[in-house]
């Protein structure tokens, strides 16, 4: 600690910046922006690389990168250099405002427009692009209304399943947008043709309704219901809501189209190890759309992905943000920030060296430049995001206490797998658990 803390002492009385080409000074007459960001070495190289292009064609800007070593070391930094009147004209942000010791649940909290200059005027006047960019993305960025930073990258909730399988049985090839309806429809005819074993039963989806360490399917079906499991301030969900919510699994298992619960716990479902579906013995589940690079890796079947069920209805879908690029509303010169961070985002020479180095580019030119040197289940990816990110809205806040709020539902859900608890009990328990959380952190 005592090292770390002498190092940002350091980059605060001296200001130590990497200029691009390995220089150690901005050309005489140039207009200097520094960058706050982090990364290991082969991400610090190509972010380097496309600094070049910028600063070499910029007309005067020269973007003085001030990379960190770590997470934790970005942000003390910053925010000692903020509170000093010293900050960065640029930070990277990660995937949330937390970092900056932001949190939408509490009303002490710092607010964006204490750090951030809101972009809004610049993507008006055209000097900041957002048309080719992901709603998802901008909306990932925006609070009370305002659009404080862009993404570079981002991934979204998404189904994989099993083309191969689905092929050998005969069973019909998933639409990548459906309905309520016609997801059930279609899981019965996956049923129809699945092999009657007295052992190792298949079944055509894994049960998502809950895991040790994830609610996304619950959090997507609230959104869905039109009752959001917490918007910053309450729930909206009822008892009768969270009942229905678990009687729709109670039927699928029913029915045979998820396993029951004594299978599904053989599952924690926590990555392509823990899976139902890499093990052989489902057809379908929800994971993040970048998962699907380690799943594919971890089977020769063929794999690929669709939306959440209603998603093309109800744009439920939500994108989960990769090193969101903001500017610090203390920069002395905002039009040159904004001209890089659209250079950033949108130039596709810049996404020639960055590649998929944060994830899915959020803009139709990195993914173009992406998709140039692709793999083909890199190429799934985009294929998924340019459907999905249209299909999206705005994220609510997480749950406080996140972790204890999906150990909690997944034993509420588990329970009721079992048949312990009623689904119209545990639909109580679940509110229950909500409003403790809530009220907790008050």
């Amino acid at each position: 600690m005592k090292k770390i803390m002498l190092l940002l002492a350091v980059l605060v009385l001296t200001g130590t910046v990497v200029f691009a080409a390995g220089g150690s000074q901005a050309p005489a007459g140039s207009s200097v922006l520094r960058w706050s960001y982090w990364g290991g070495e082969a991400r610090l190289r190509v972010v380097q690389q496309a600094l070049d292009v910028f600063n070499s064609e910029s007309g005067g800007i020269v973007v003085a990168g001030e990379p960190a070593p770590g997470t934790n070391e970005n942000f003390q930094k910053f925010l000692v250099q903020f509170a000093g009147g010293n900050a960065v004209d640029l930070i990277q942000l990660g995937g949330t405002f937390s970092n900056l010791g932001i949190d939408d649940n509490l009303s002490s909290s710092p607010k964006l427009a204490d750090f951030l200059l809101p972009l809004d005027d610049y993507v008006k006047s055209g000097a900041l692009k957002i048309s080719d960019v992901d709603p998802a993305a901008i909306k990932g960025g925006t609070r009370d209304g305002k659009l404080y930073a862009i993404p570079v990258a981002m991934n979204m909730p998404a189904m994989i399943y099993n083309k191969s399988l689905l092929t050998r049985i005969g069973a019909p090839l998933p639409k990548v947008s459906m309905t309520w309806a016609e997801f059930e429809t279609w899981l019965g005819q996956v049923k129809a043709r699945m092999p009657a074993t007295p052992t190792n039963q298949m079944y055509p989806m894994t049960d998502n309704s809950a895991t040790a360490s994830g609610s996304v399917f619950f959090g997507y079906w609230s959104g869905d219901n039109g009752t959001p499991m917490f918007d910053g301030k309450v729930t909206k969900l009822t008892p009768a809501d969270v009942q229905k919510y678990f009687e729709m699994w109670a039927r699928w298992r029913q029915s045979g189209w998820i396993p029951p619960a004594s299978v599904s716990a053989d599952y924690a479902e926590t990555n392509e190890s823990t899976s139902a579906l890499i093990a052989g013995r489902t057809a379908i589940a929800q994971v993040w759309s970048n998962n699907i690079a380690n799943y594919q890796a971890a089977t020769r079947d063929e794999l690929d992905l669709i939306e959440l069920p209603n998603a093309a209805v109800k744009n439920g879908l939500w994108g989960q943000m990769s090193q969101m690029t903001g500017i610090t509303k203390n920069t002395k010169n905002p039009a040159a920030a904004v001209k890089f961070l659209n250079f950033y985002v949108n130039d596709r020479r810049a996404w020639d060296y960055l590649l998929d180095t944060y994830g899915m580019p959020v803009s139709a030119a990195g993914r173009a430049a992406v998709n140039a040197k692709a793999t083909d289940t890199i190429k799934k990816q985009i294929a998924y995001l340019d459907v999905a990110g249209k299909h999206s809205s705005a994220p609510n806040p997480n749950m406080p206490s996140d972790t204890e709020w999906n150990s909690g539902l997944f034993l509420i859900a588990q329970n009721v797998a079992y048949g312990r608890v009623t689904p119209a009990a545990g639909g109580q328990q679940v509110i229950d658990l909500i409003n403790r959380l809530i009220a907790a952190q008050k």
